[in-house]
């Protein structure tokens, strides 16, 4: 079963480390400066057919110049998207936005992050993936927009 993650940072540098880790545990990645260049979120409705997600894991930052992960990933639900493994990466986090991710099912990392704590929630999430579940065929890369994910 290969998983398979998206991943939102400004910072190339951790966008690049996400990446890393996750290619190297075995998950096809796409990953977006802005998640507003992912395609998927151009969607009015989530795109994926029924009973099928975009992905297993979404990590995203927090901060943002043009956006706030927390407001995409608010968004993305509300259009019906169905991933349930969310994790939020923040240096800046209050008590709202804690609290607003928690209401959300987001696991919450702290700027900077121990990689053990990343690995040990990939693990949880690993363990909860259905093997049997479906991904929807929806990659930006066959969508023809790859290129506009470079910040």
């Amino acid at each position: 079963m290969r998983l398979r993650a998206y991943v939102f940072d400004d910072d190339e540098n951790i966008r690049i480390l996400l990446a890393t880790i996750l290619t190297n545990r075995g998950y096809e990645v796409e990953a977006f400066a802005d998640p507003r260049l992912c395609p998927l979120a151009l969607e009015e409705n989530c795109a994926c057919p029924h009973g099928s997600a975009c992905c297993d894991i979404i990590i995203s930052d927090l901060h943002m110049p043009r956006t706030s992960g927390l407001d995409f990933l608010e968004i993305q639900k509300r259009k019906g998207c169905k991933v349930e493994n969310m994790a939020l990466i923040s240096g800046g986090w209050n008590k709202d936005l804690q609290q607003r991710a928690a209401e959300l099912g987001c696991k919450t990392f702290d700027k900077p992050f121990l990689i053990s704590a990343l690995y040990e929630w990939l693990e949880e999430c690993e363990r909860r993936v259905d093997p049997n579940r479906r991904l929807a065929d929806l990659s930006p890369r066959d969508m023809g927009l790859s290129e506009l994910k470079a910040g």
